[in-house]
């Protein structure tokens, strides 16, 4: 069958699954290969301290923290975690680099420090004691330089949510709100781009790939061979015809055809590079997909298409090593060509559970736009990515991207936890967190992409 697994409809099972370390292929002894190392990439993590001031403002030094100025191990992407999840950091973050090789600063660059995209508040990937506060990532290309600072708000500054965590009486009570403790600079490098595996048709069947990758990618066995670094496009007719097949029927043109779209090429994990060993190595899964939540990375928009897998590499280390992730948090990502990638690891078509809409991770899924659309207008392909895609996996579970369901919340800052949500198909994420993403600009091409991807399906 060329596209849609028969056990991901139906799946009840909220719990880890676990695959064979070996994964045994036709032609193959069951034990593969020795594995190659996989391409190296490094997350350097500094401490913040208080900034003194030139100027000899004693109060600067209370108020704000940072680092000063100083040479670091090269990487591309930025962000600043702190210990309590459930703290928020009220105040403005910034960072300016220096460009590999060079003598050139960029000026400073504000980082979003609203990252609401993360685990539900009583799931075990919260509740695990690994993770941690976070802000957004924020790509800043090939630097070796750094100077950051974070200066908080007074509570005049405030826009969206009151802080979770109560005062500290020993915190400063001059007007401005306290930092949360623990502030840490991360600093991640992506490593090098996986070599190019030529044709699709010469891709490997899982010759050299460690445990963890062949079991990425043996959840997509029967859409790609294992190992393949993409996930071909199939015609309508043909996602339809797997679609009936995968239901336990027969294909009939006298017959009502499922309201499904073409399923789209997806980059896999394996294609963007993921390094499986950071990850942990089992899968967990919900009930079934009744909504996608549209996000932007809020990484920035400074990086070029064939950059995109060495971004998302990067949004995976800072999601596990930073902020003590099971794994990335999204489950697709697109980027400003309109390609779509495998996010994560668990199959495509199944329900995974993902760690990307607070309060509303279980029974859907969350689709990043990488890049920050607030006041930019996302790209027209990477909205036709957004309908494109949602046509084809909200069609394998029957939802109308039109339409509108109810989602219970686990908890957050809009719904009370237990609360029958109802939300539309095609929601953004402001729809159920109190939040910017997925950006003014982008959250206004959602009714777009809703007419479009339930065109798709023959709606």
């Amino acid at each position: 069958m060329r596209g849609f697994l028969a056990s991901s409809i139906g799946v009840t099972c909220a719990a880890a699954l676990t695959l064979p370390l070996t994964l045994p292929t036709a032609g193959h002894a069951a034990t593969p290969p020795p594995a190659q190392e996989s391409l190296p990439g490094t997350t350097q993590s500094l401490p913040l301290s208080s900034l003194t001031s030139t100027t000899g403002d004693r109060s600067l030094s209370r108020q704000e923290q940072g680092l000063p100025r100083r040479d670091v191990r090269p990487f591309s992407l930025v962000g600043v975690v702190w210990d309590n999840p459930d703290a928020q950091l009220h105040g403005r973050v910034q960072v300016r680099t220096r460009a590999t090789g060079t003598t050139t600063w960029s000026t400073w660059q504000d980082v979003e420090t609203h990252n609401d995209d993360a685990p539900d508040p009583d799931a075990p990937e919260r509740t695990s004691g690994t993770v941690h506060g976070a802000t957004a990532p924020l790509w800043v290309g090939d630097s070796d330089g750094v100077e950051v600072r974070v200066k908080p708000d007074t509570p005049t500054d405030r826009t969206l949510t009151p802080p979770t965590e109560p005062k500290n009486p020993t915190e400063p009570t001059d007007g401005t709100e306290p930092l949360p403790k623990g502030l840490r600079l991360e600093l991640v490098d992506p490593g090098e781009d996986p070599p190019p595996s030529g044709a699709e048709s010469d891709t490997p069947r899982g010759a050299n790939l460690t445990a963890e990758a062949a079991a990425a990618s043996a959840v997509n066995a029967d859409l790609a061979p294992l190992g393949a670094t993409t996930i071909p496009a199939l015609t309508k007719k043909e996602t339809e015809d797997d679609l009936i097949a995968a239901r336990g029927g027969e294909a009939d043109a006298t017959k009502a055809r499922p309201y499904v779209g073409p399923r789209p090429r997806i980059i896999t994990r394996k294609g963007w590079g993921a390094d499986e060993k950071l990850r942990e190595r089992d899968f967990v899964y919900t009930k079934t997909v009744k909504a996608a939540f549209i996000h932007h990375s809020a990484s920035g928009n400074n990086y070029r298409c064939s950059q995109a897998s060495s971004v998302i590499r990067s949004i995976y280390r800072y999601h596990v090593k930073s902020s003590g992730w099971r794994d990335i948090g999204y489950n697709f990502l697109v980027d400003k060509c309109g390609n779509i990638y495998e996010g994560r690891a668990g199959g495509v078509t199944k329900p995974v559970m993902g760690a990307h809409t607070l309060g509303f991770n279980t029974n859907s899924m969350g689709i990043a736009v990488l890049g920050t659309f607030g006041s930019s207008n996302p790209p027209a392909a990477a909205v036709n990515a957004i309908a494109r895609l949602t046509a084809w996996k909200l069609g394998l579970y029957g939802a109308n991207p039109r339409g509108t369901t109810y989602l219970k919340s686990g908890g957050g800052n809009l719904y009370r936890k237990g609360k029958n949500v109802r939300l539309k198909v095609i929601s953004g994420h402001r729809d159920g967190f109190a939040t910017e993403c997925p950006g003014r600009r982008l959250y206004k091409k959602l009714g777009t992409a809703r007419s479009s991807s339930a065109h798709l399906q023959g709606r």
